[in-house]
């Protein structure tokens, strides 16, 4: 069996190198049964890790006609959402590339498992790769995680059948450890344990035997909801000043979206729709006016797949606030009316 780590700039690297050396280690107490390869999308024969931009060195690119499982790490960076190397930008920049598409050959492909460490799978979920499967990322991307699509689960490691994914860096060692025991055998799974004086931590979540009784949903994670706001309870005006075309610009960590807002009313409420380019027009949801603050929701497919809450203060023919996704940070938003 052949187990492909497919690495990218700015990718963790105890994400990788973690599992990297359990199916090193499997392979060599199991006479041969499990190899491993580092591999990237990039035309490159390195890779740059984080942190401390270390060279990883790579055996080419991923192939899929040979491997059996494909591993995608997580991200490192800043968590400070404007520094150029930002934990979002490195995210969001793999998210709208080459990963997703690859992830979902993967599980396309007969006899292949996708397997994510820690960010990774907010990277496939935020590329729409993970929609409808039940998988955890790292604790911090668990809001954002909820809003692309998936199950998300709270569970060190998740099997949910050709996807495995685990959260937290390190996690890497829990989830190769789980990929050596069910596709290997425990015996070498726990000789690779022993030899690494580790042991795995938490059971493993499947979707499988009875519903637990007398505990709250534990395997997802509620959309984070509009708050109520007092003086909210009137109904705009016919002629309120934010009935109309709005030209919005979205800095998002993959570079500024041009969007246009329309909002009208529609009896005792308003409708909104966000026109962007040639692609269909999305229907807003919650838009809530609050004196000068106006607020809605929207689901995004593209570049990434996302679950957004605008927050934005009205003034004359200008629209200012933030637009965010979970606990990701915010992104600036800025539109003026036009006719």
């Amino acid at each position: 069996m052949l187990v492909q780590i497919v690495l990218f700039d700015g990718f963790d690297l105890l994400d990788a190198i973690a599992p990297y050396e359990v199916f090193s280690a499997a392979d060599m107490l199991s006479g041969g049964k499990i190899k491993v390869e580092l591999v990237t999308l990039q035309s490159c024969d390195q890779v740059i890790s984080a942190p401390g931009d270390l060279p990883i060195a790579v055996k080419g690119a991923p192939d899929l006609g040979r491997a059996d499982f494909l591993l995608v790490p997580g991200a490192a960076g800043s968590v400070e959402p404007e520094a150029e190397d930002s934990l979002l930008t490195i995210v969001a920049r793999e998210a709208a590339g080459g990963l997703p598409g690859l992830a979902k050959q993967a599980l396309s492909c007969e006899g292949c498992t996708l397997v994510t460490v820690c960010g990774g799978s907010l990277i496939l979920g935020m590329g729409g790769a993970l929609d409808g499967r039940h998988a955890v990322t790292h604790h911090m991307g668990m809001p954002a995680f909820a809003a692309t699509g998936v199950i998300p689960v709270q569970a060190r490691v998740v099997d949910d059948g050709d996807l495995i994914s685990c959260g937290g860096v390190t996690s890497g060692l829990d989830v190769a450890l789980h990929v050596v025991d069910r596709f290997v055998g425990p015996r070498i799974a726990h000789a690779v344990e022993t030899l690494f004086e580790y042991e795995r931590r938490g059971a493993v979540w499947r979707a499988c035997g009875p519903e637990p009784v007398g505990l709250p949903e534990q395997h997802s994670l509620p959309e984070e909801q509009a708050p109520v706001l007092a003086g909210n309870d009137e109904t705009p005006q016919s002629d309120h000043p934010l009935f109309g075309t709005w030209q919005m610009k979205v800095h998002s960590p993959i570079g500024v979206q041009d969007v246009k807002f329309v909002f009208a009313p529609a009896g005792d409420g308003i409708t909104g729709q966000a026109l962007r380019g040639e692609n269909a027009p999305i229907n807003l949801t919650d838009v809530t006016i609050s004196g000068s603050r106006v607020m809605w929701s929207q689901k995004v497919e593209k570049p990434l797949k996302l679950n957004l809450r605008f927050d934005t203060q009205l003034n004359g023919d200008s629209l200012v606030g933030a637009a965010k996704a979970g606990m990701l940070p915010k992104s600036k938003v800025e539109g003026v009316r036009i006719p």
